[in-house]
């Protein structure tokens, strides 16, 4: 299924030979936005998403992701997966277009120099998508920490602990600032104010796994550190370890198909 996004209207472009199919599927997942029949593909060839190596139950399909067009309908952004069950989340692209949108806070940590928001893009997730955990961080006037690959500094890093059934993307940090230090006459990137770091992780998708979630999934804890050397302009203060957590409930895929009078021949 693509995802197409124009001036607040989603559309889901799935081709189903019948309606019938959309509307049981929109009905049983209480979907109101407009969903579009494409039976013969031609939608989803047209924007350049027709899975041409699909075959079986498949053959048809898009590849699955999203667009996100402007209210002049020109494409922005697109988010695709090459594989069909890796998937991003639509609130994880909301995080990534929007950071301002993204879920509300789960946990606020006071740590020495600064404050930590934990958030994430979703609190539940199916095998194979993709959800985004989001640490923001909260500096006071003056105080700066050091951008990762600073030499000679400590530099700012946050660390995740790896769980089997999560496979971790590398952190995004963003654009630093160059900061002058008058003081050894050096030019060092650092971040001040308010800055998000966020890292992906994506669910496992293999048999195994799913055949383990049972009826009403699995609660993950997700923990790690954020290390970090918070300076202002006369001092830099000891190296600083703070603990991060977030909670990820991983439901089982809903594997139910239409009745067999609608479905896809």
């Amino acid at each position: 299924m693509a995802r197409f996004e124009k001036q607040g209207v989603k559309l889901a472009a799935m081709s189903y030979d019948s309606e019938e199919i959309l509307r049981y599927f929109a009905d049983r997942h209480k979907i109101e936005y407009p969903l579009l029949a494409d039976p013969d593909s031609k939608t989803i060839k047209a924007y350049g998403v027709f899975n041409a190596e699909a075959s079986g139950m498949q053959k048809g399909f898009a590849r699955p992701g999203y667009f996100f067009i402007d209210t002049q309908g020109v494409i922005r952004e697109k988010f695709f997966e090459a594989k069909y069950r890796e998937r991003l989340t639509g609130n994880s692209v909301i995080s990534k277009l929007f950071p301002g949108l993204a879920q509300e806070v789960t946990e606020t940590i006071e740590a020495p120099h600064l404050e930590v928001a934990l958030e994430q893009s979703d609190p539940t997730g199916v095998p194979g998508t993709r959800v985004t955990l989001i640490a923001e961080l909260r500096l006071p006037p003056d105080v700066h920490v050091y951008a990762p690959g600073t030499p000679g500094y400590k530099a700012i890093k946050l660390e995740i602990e790896a769980i089997p059934q999560l496979e971790l993307k590398p952190a995004v940090y963003p654009q630093p600032k160059i900061l002058y230090l008058p003081a050894i006459k050096e030019q060092v990137p650092v971040f001040e104010g308010t800055f998000r770091i966020s890292q992906d992780a994506r669910v496992s998708s293999s048999s195994e796994f799913w055949g383990s979630l049972g009826k009403d999934g699995k609660l993950f804890t997700i923990t790690g550190k954020l290390e970090y050397q918070a300076c202002d302009k006369t001092t830099c203060y000891v190296p600083t370890s703070v603990p991060v957590k977030w909670q990820l409930q991983v439901l089982p895929l809903d594997r139910t198909r239409a009745p067999v009078n609608i479905r896809h021949k």
